[in-house]
């Protein structure tokens, strides 16, 4: 087909693309369909990535070496005009074994860990497949036009993914927690950017379009390219939409790695990075064979990957960290005191966003919060705010989604409180009725409990909201639940657990 000549016609083509899949009988759910076409953008993009690593080859008169073989490139399988039947006998039974195989260096086993150890999604009408492929080949990903058109597109189905599928909520942060994190850390050129848990990418991807409004060189583009984007993700369907997200948001060689980072024993960590920014999986658990990779052992997922960033970020002035956190991990004692206490003599934990319930609607409704820290420590004070939510609402939901025009006042606070630190401006500048700042003092006196609890509140608001006190049940519930685990594991009975 001709290649679309306008963003509105493109997008179309591509939404188009989805309705297809959606129609077809191995396709029916969102994930479904997302998956199919991440799939077909990343070969696609591949093989514009490899014309142009050929064309770069024989400027330079140096012979080039296929990443993905004949007859496994897209161009030589996807313009071919098969029998139904036939292509999808190819792509079953030769392409996906293909790929699943590859391997030997960098790139090559990024391309198998998306395809590997998991049932890739084919249509199951070969003709669908044909209409889908011919829309994708249109696609020019020479053209910045139509990556930045198709990139939109995906940003939306991500969204959609994250509403419409309750699973698709623990790898899919709401873009708007996402970009107020990226601002306040304020990643630079020449800094590498870590997300531990990095799902479909948001992190890193708005990151990048952060960081690329400064670059100015040659070089610059080459870092932000090549040296700056790490991520690891346990499962193998977010690292292919997290890989595809980088590639359309124009970052061609993000260094994504299909790993459970939890494995990783951080008493011999030698791979640091200058910023993490992160939404780590919370409620999950791990067993001892994990728990021993930790100085401070825990079932709970969020206090390793706790323990696991404050090792990961390096042993110098500036490296900071922002990161959404279960409140749970706030108030308990025991092993998260113990973590938090040594967050405070380690960084300064700097700031503590407390978010309103239902911020990460409809798949979750735990409270949580934000933290931020940095190099050096200890931390002396911190300034706490906590969002309000919109006159009217009990929660943020479905309908009705955190928006990023809700944290403009804690943004203006915030940097008030940027310049009260660094000698800059006066303290009162980031007080108001929603911020406040507590000494660690205090925090270590209440057993090193980093609740918020807004002292500005009139009396008569003392109480908290229903949709509040039912997110404290839960992660009551989860804390108890975990304790109960704990106990049950040290009596020898861990292979007794409930299910989850």
């Amino acid at each position: 087909m001709n290649r679309p000549q306008t963003r509105e016609t493109l997008a179309n083509e591509i939404w188009r693309a989805c309705d297809i899949l959606r129609r077809d009988n191995n396709c029916g759910g969102i994930m479904e369909y997302i998956e199919h076409l991440s799939w077909l953008l990343f070969l696609r993009f591949l093989d514009a990535q490899e014309e142009e690593w050929e064309t770069q080859a024989k400027l330079e008169g140096k012979p080039y070496q296929p990443i993905i073989e004949h007859p496994y490139r897209w161009r030589d399988w996807a313009k071919k005009d098969w029998p139904a039947d036939d292509l999808l006998s190819f792509v079953h039974g030769k392409l996906i074994l293909y790929l699943q195989n590859l391997g030997g260096d960098p790139l090559r086993d990024t391309i198998r860990s998306v395809f590997a150890e998991r049932n890739v999604i084919v249509c199951a009408s070969g003709y669908n497949l044909k209409d889908v492929i011919g829309i994708i080949d249109g696609i020019d990903f020479h053209s910045q036009d139509d990556i930045f058109t198709v990139s939109q597109v995906y940003e939306e189905l991500l969204r959609r993914l994250g509403s419409e599928n309750r699973l698709a909520g623990e790898f899919y942060t709401p873009r708007p927690v996402v970009r107020f994190i990226v601002e306040l850390v304020d990643p630079k050129i020449g800094e590498t950017v870590y997300d531990p848990a990095c799902g479909t990418c948001g992190f890193l991807a708005q990151a990048y379009l952060h960081m690329r409004k400064h670059e100015r060189t040659i070089e610059d583009h080459r870092t932000l390219q090549e040296r700056t984007f790490y991520g690891q993700e346990k499962k193998p369907l977010p690292a292919l939409l997290g890989l595809m997200n980088m590639v359309l948001h124009g970052v061609t060689a993000p260094h994504i790695v299909r790993k459970n980072t939890l494995e990783e024993n951080i008493r011999q960590v030698t791979e640091r990075y200058d910023v993490i920014m992160t939404n780590p999986p919370f409620g999950g658990k791990e067993g001892r064979h994990i728990q021993q990779n930790f100085p401070i052992k825990s079932q709970a997922t969020e206090l390793l990957f706790l323990q696991h960033i404050m090792k990961k970020l390096k042993p110098r002035d500036g490296a900071s960290c922002g990161m959404v956190v279960p409140e749970g991990t706030l108030f308990r004692g025991g092993a998260f005191a113990a973590v938090k206490r040594d967050l405070l003599e380690e960084f300064n934990l700097h700031t503590i966003v407390s978010l309103p319930p239902g911020t990460f609607a409809p798949y979750s409704d735990v409270k949580t919060a934000l933290i931020f820290f940095e190099r050096p420590g200890p931390t002396r004070e911190i300034w706490y705010y906590e969002l309000p939510l919109p006159e009217g609402l009990k929660k943020f939901s479905k309908g009705n989604p955190i928006r990023d025009e809700h944290f403009d006042e804690a943004r203006k606070l915030w940097k008030a409180w940027d310049a009260y630190r660094k000698g800059k401006g006066p303290r009162e500048a980031c007080l108001s009725e929603h911020s406040w700042i507590v000494p660690v003092e205090e925090i270590k006196k209440r057993g090193y409990d980093l609740t918020a609890r807004n002292p500005n509140r009139p009396e008569g608001e003392e109480l908290p909201s229903p949709a509040e006190i039912v997110a404290g049940l839960l992660e009551k519930e989860r804390e108890i639940l975990s304790i109960v685990e704990e106990l049950n594991e040290l009596l020898g009975n861990s292979g007794e657990g409930r299910n989850g």
